[in-house]
């Protein structure tokens, strides 16, 4: 490879307040980077058995070879042990990150250690600093965090911002961490990390270049990749809409998680729908760096905030996750209401996925009696009726104001483990589950999936597709592992997995020529297995079995579109998952105990 400044692995040690750069071209040569590089990285500096918030836990951040040359190759990997499930932690985020961290000449950042008092990371280059932030902790919201920032650090229109909120001071184990204020590392934990680590935020800007091999041929491949994203329909939906296109669609096939899964259709789901949010209050789209299509849409809320008619005005990201979670799992159809929510939610440094499924279970439990307004601080949780409930008790997560709200920051496992609803505690290997109640194959996507992500296997998409023409189990599980060796290519080069209709393992090998990399599509896929079983090691190695997996019953009880699902069916499909996947001794019992 021609560029040698994607082999720097920058090491950040916090205890001792120093750095040190070193070559890591053996990682890079053979897992390209991004998601292979940092399970590598996670392998060799995780302890076994370490407390995911004790300072031996480390931050690892990756970027790939197509970063900062292609089209939408626009994300940063992290990994970690997760403060939530307990195993692997993994999180992709976009910004400005990816160009940001391989700009300023690094493939990998690590950050180890803890300080004794808050600060931040600031990275220009070869010049890395670390800062005190006594001023930024504590404070109210996220986006005064990045305000602040903006203003002392160099490197403006480059820079990356990556800070934590208060849900991640305060430990709570679902805490994101946010970049350039609109998009986040969510799911499972990272910005409790940060806060383990006192760490508020991390910046990063670089004035590099990037060089390639062989220039006319690039250019010829970026052309062609180009072309495709922006003139032709496969990636029309991402612009147009947004993700927030699925509400409809899945409301329709009665696949909709509702009222913590009681329901499957929501009627007020046309309130909240992508459409409706476009229609009266998108004011802007927004891209990732190197991304042509600007999936990030932005709605205006206007608020009044106090006596005599005085408005602000509030920037919302939205998409469908959070529509899901913070809107039709809540019984919340008003979109004002869940713009409200999101925002907040957004602000207090909050996963919106965790927190809205923890709030569903609240809910719930408090309607069922299992919690009162002694644990609730008063609050009186009914679905979809006061979203200021909601609001506040966001808040009271984010600060663990009392023994409740600090076991929901807990994750709604501990929480219904400690109050009871189990059977309606929707979290899958520990982690709370997306918006797709489609099938068998979604539910063992979650169940196995190595982030227990609808992003892993797409298991939602093999629903859908079963719907149209029906599938055999095995051939659901068979999908189900072919989609995630294939995603772990992408993430190992980092490109944006909502491009994955245009970079099939052909076009990756083709984009990979001009940078000295040759490799074919069959060394690609056995890589991306390589890869899954890696990462399937370190969660074994930290607990993580399949076998013993916690299946709520409210997935059983409430029908999707593929009919009802059995606990027996699932676990047989997890069987098979593990043996089609080439895991059987990686699960094996003897390492189980």
């Amino acid at each position: 490879m021609t560029d040698p400044s994607l082999y720097n692995v920058l090491y950040i040690d916090l205890t001792e307040g120093r750095y040190e750069v070193q070559e890591r071209k053996d990682l890079f040569e053979k897992y390209l980077g991004g998601t292979g590089v940092a399970i590598k990285l996670l392998e060799e500096e995780c302890p076994k058995g370490v407390d995911p918030l004790s300072p031996e836990n480390p931050i690892i951040f990756a970027v790939g070879p197509l970063t900062g040359l292609y089209p939408l190759a626009s994300k940063t990997v992290a990994m970690f042990k997760s403060p939530l499930t307990g195993n692997l932690g993994e999180s992709h985020a976009g910004g400005r990150s990816a160009a940001a961290i391989r700009f300023a000449g690094y493939g990998a950042i690590v950050i180890k250690g803890a300080s004794k008092t808050p600060v931040y990371i600031s990275i220009y280059n070869d010049q890395v600093r670390i800062k005190d932030a006594t001023a930024l902790w504590g404070m109210r919201s996220s986006y005064a965090v990045g305000r602040v920032l903006r203003e002392v650090e160099p490197g403006a229109g480059k820079r990356t911002i990556m800070r934590i909120g208060i849900a991640g001071e305060n430990l709570v184990r679902y805490a994101n961490v946010i970049v350039e204020s609109y998009r986040h590392f969510g799911r499972l934990g990272l910005g409790a990390v940060f806060g383990s680590k006192r760490l508020k935020a991390v910046v990063v800007a670089g004035t590099r270049s990037v060089k390639v091999d062989d220039a006319k041929a690039y250019a010829k491949v970026y052309e062609e990749i180009y072309k495709e994203v922006v003139g032709t329909e496969v990636m029309s939906k991402y612009h147009v809409l947004g993700t927030a296109e699925n509400v409809l669609p899945l409301n329709a096939i009665g696949a909709l998680p509702t009222r913590n899964l009681m329901q499957t259709r929501f009627e007020l789901a046309e309130s909240i729908s992508g459409e409706l949010l476009a229609e009266k209050y998108l004011v802007r789209k927004i891209a990732c760096t190197h991304c042509p299509i600007g999936c990030i849409h932005l709605a205006s809320l206007r608020i009044a905030f106090a006596p005599g008619h005085e408005y602000e005005t509030l920037i919302v990201p939205y998409d469908y996750e959070p529509i899901y979670a913070l809107g039709s799992m809540l019984g919340i159809g008003s979109a004002d209401g869940l713009l409200r929510l999101i925002e907040k939610v957004d602000g207090l440094g909050l996963d919106a996925i965790s927190t809205g499924v923890a709030m569903a279970w609240a809910t719930e439990a408090y309607q069922r009696g299992l919690i009162t307004d002694k644990e609730t601080m008063g609050l009186r949780p009914n679905w979809g009726e006061d979203v200021d409930v909601y609001i506040k008790m966001a808040e009271r997560i984010a600060r663990r104001a009392n023994e409740f709200y600090s076991a929901l920051a807990d994750g709604v496992e501990v929480a219904a483990s400690k109050y009871g609803g189990l059977d309606f505690a929707l979290a899958c290997g520990g982690n709370e589950v997306p918006g797709y109640h489609t099938g068998p194959a979604a539910l063992v996507g979650f169940l196995t999936g190595m982030r227990h992500s609808h992003l892993d296997s797409a298991g939602y998409s093999i629903d859908q597709r079963a719907l149209r023409a029906l599938m055999t189990d095995e051939e659901m599980v068979r999908q189900l592992v072919e989609e995630e060796r294939f995603r772990n290519v992408l993430t190992s080069l980092v490109v944006c997995l909502f491009a994955r209709g245009i970079y099939k393992l052909e076009r990756v090998a083709k984009a990979l020529e001009p940078l000295g990399t040759k490799v074919s599509p069959e060394e690609l896929l056995r890589l991306g297995a390589e890869i899954v079983r890696t990462k399937a090691a370190f969660k074994a190695r930290e607990g993580y079995d399949p076998y013993r997996l916690r299946i709520a019953k409210r997935f059983l009880e409430t029908p999707t579109p593929l009919g009802r699902l059995t606990e027996e069916r699932i676990r047989n499909m997890i069987k098979m998952y593990v043996e089609k996947a080439g895991l059987s001794d990686v699960y094996a019992p003897s390492s189980r105990g």
